[in-house]
């Protein structure tokens, strides 16, 4: 016999902790604390039902809560549950007969060409060692965190490309800023990606500029902060007058681009460190769609060949 509550924070401790990052320990560690030991730590862990479980996860979405929300705290509590059952400690689990909401998929947002060279010429006007992260997001395609993360270090100027190897995120302790250096999302996110030869350039200027480690420099000695860059970002599209979008569709913008000028989604996938090239293909499916229009227009010019060869 032992409560819910009681294994979860066993779980946590032993099989989560020293396996996964600090990130996903804590994102956990938070899930169980706000919505499981609440609703379900006080059951004994063999008496969680399939019909208990559900009417838990049906009431998560009953209070509103996201879908991508729901579905993280149903695979806080599978995971515990299953490795209970595993290790002897329950006797059997009832997770696989759980439905959980479906998701929506994100519409993927980015900006238009206009809007790009607007951007584009914001910072190449200024020309300060802090903004040109944007830009270089823009033809790289890189996460914000991986951005930040970025030293000279990582740019191989001579040979033209940029080592994705580590991301970072902002963390506060006792009232002190730090920037928290981690690995990045996936073991994929680990990357090698060539820099367009205009990059390269206009890196190889900043460098002169900077005495920062960071190529995202900032006054701090930890470079850019996360949240500080993202406002930063919002504050440029608003002197713009660009709609609002976040710092993200400077990626969605980048594989959109490539796909219009032809980038193959295998090699596109690699770029953007995506585990599955499908992966890619769902992801901008709209972009694809654009590009088909025009392949089967080509296709369409075999037709008028013939209706000029009848006319003539």
């Amino acid at each position: 016999m032992m409560l819910f509550k009681t294994w979860l924070k066993e779980w946590l401790e032993l099989y989560v902790k020293p396996l996964t990052k600090e990130r996903t320990y804590t994102k956990y560690l938070r899930q169980t604390e706000i919505y499981l030991l609440p609703a379900l730590g006080e059951y004994d862990i063999d008496e969680l039902s399939a019909l208990r479980l559900q009417k838990f996860a049906t009431s998560l979405s009953d209070r509103g809560l996201a879908a991508s929300t729901v579905n993280g705290v149903m695979f806080v509590m599978r995971s515990s549950i299953k490795k209970a059952v595993a290790l002897g400690i329950a006797h059997s689990q009832y997770t696989d007969a759980i439905i959980s909401p479906k998701a929506r998929v994100k519409q993927v947002v980015c900006f238009n060409k206009a809007e790009q060279k607007k951007i584009e010429s914001y910072v190449l006007t200024h020309k300060t060692p802090y903004l040109f992260g944007i830009l270089l997001s823009m033809y790289t395609g890189l996460r914000i965190g991986e951005l930040l993360a970025l030293t000279w270090e990582d740019i191989d100027l001579k040979n033209g490309v940029a080592r994705v190897s580590k991301s970072c995120y902002d963390s506060w302790e006792g009232g002190h800023y730090l920037k928290v250096m981690d690995t990045t999302k996936t073991q994929c996110s680990e990357r090698v990606i060539p820099l367009p030869k205009q990059i390269v350039v206009q890196l190889k200027q900043l460098k002169k500029q900077t005495h920062s480690r960071y190529v995202v420099a900032a006054k701090s000695e930890y470079g850019a902060q996360i949240r500080v860059y993202q406002r930063t970002f919002e504050r440029i599209l608003k002197k713009l007058n660009i709609a609002r979008k976040g710092f993200h569709a400077l990626r969605h913008t980048f594989a959109t681009r490539a796909l219009e000028v032809g980038m193959d989604v295998k090699t596109l996938s690699e770029i953007m460190g995506h585990r599955d090239p499908t992966i890619t293909l769902k992801r901008y499916a709209h972009s694809f769609m654009e590009h088909k229009a025009q392949m089967m227009n080509k296709l369409g010019r075999f037709l008028d060949e013939t209706v000029e060869t009848k006319s003539g």
